[in-house]
């Protein structure tokens, strides 16, 4: 109840920051009265800005959380493991190449490029067999491949950079109500997919003779993830451009909450990753007035040190 009254909290700061600063009651009066001052600002720009943030929020959570759990490996992120950087490489190939340049195009070629890194990495890693430091590796040279591409593909073709200047970046600010309604889809059938593996992956931690001995079919539920994983992070790349670290900070603090159980932990992932990006956006309003910090930049300013911190305490526990 706690983490739903945080949230609140947070949307209803999201939608009185910006340019503009609203009160509660003009927040409150934007939502209600289709013709106050306010609400041309918060149906046309801060209400969409939101809503993605809250959606995006949430798969990158609930992806963060589902892959520490399959992988069995603390630092796994959809950014640190390179799903977000196949997602982006998919996308800049449309936009540079392809022409494409909205968001019925960008799905389907970032839902690709998420899927076929999500496997490539699991297979580099050593499969069944993978170690969270193989894990690291891969994503780190897939990472470092990708986003070296993209980079490429923008500066070879200016009009990519021009489009993609903010996605790549990590970006809520050119939210659209008509983007809003078609990644919904993609990211509830992820969050619903991923709630309904949070048992069986949790059997599946025992190890694979136990799950198999209590009716779990460990391929079919790995191959379960991959798919929710893919829905999730290449829908909330197509959006908003790939935002790292939330999905590896968020899991970790909700665990200090909930323990390990993914029956607790995926659900409190996908209230609370929508506090830390929305609570990265106002920040990024409120600190770069009267522009703005994007928020994937704040995200990474936050979460880098996080990472170093959460290296430092998985080697102190080795030894």
């Amino acid at each position: 109840m706690c983490a739903v009254l945080v949230l609140l909290a947070v949307l209803v700061l999201s939608i009185g920051f910006g340019a503009r600063q609203l009160s509660p009651i003009e927040v409150w009066q934007g939502l209600v009265a289709g013709d106050s001052a306010a609400s041309t600002v918060v149906h046309g720009m801060r209400l969409p800005r939101t809503l993605l943030g809250l959606l995006a929020g949430a798969a990158l959570g609930t992806a963060g959380g589902l892959m520490q759990a399959l992988t069995r490996n603390p630092l796994a992120d959809p950014g640190l493991l390179g799903v977000n950087a196949g997602a982006s490489a998919a996308v800049a190939t449309a936009a540079g190449f392809l022409g494409v340049a909205t968001f019925d195009g960008y799905v389907w070629f970032a839902l690709a490029g998420a899927a076929a890194v999500a496997v490539l990495i699991h297979t580099v890693g050593g499969g069944r067999g993978a170690t969270p430091a193989r894990l690291a590796l891969a994503g780190a040279a897939l990472n470092a491949t990708l986003y070296s591409y993209v980079s490429a593909v923008m500066l070879l073709d200016s009009g990519s950079l021009e489009r993609m200047r903010l996605w790549t970046v990590g970006s809520l600010a050119s939210a659209q109500p008509e983007t809003v309604a078609k990644v919904l889809p993609f990211i509830g059938a992820g969050l619903l997919l991923a709630l309904a593996l949070a048992r069986p992956l949790g059997t599946l931690s025992l190890g694979d003779d136990t799950a198999r001995a209590l009716g779990i079919r460990p391929a079919r539920i790995r191959t379960a993830s991959i798919v929710a994983v893919t829905l999730l992070c290449g829908a909330a790349t197509a959006a908003c451009g790939p935002i790292v670290f939330v999905g590896l900070m968020v899991p970790h603090l909700v665990r200090a909450l909930t323990g390990p159980d993914l029956r607790w932990l995926l659900p409190y992932c996908a209230v609370l990753a929508p506090v830390l990006l929305l609570g990265a956006d106002v920040l990024g309003r409120v600190l770069a007035r009267p522009g703005e910090l994007q928020a994937g930049i704040v995200t990474a300013v936050l979460g880098g040190p996080f990472f170093l911190y959460l290296i430092r305490r998985t080697r102190t526990a080795q030894l």
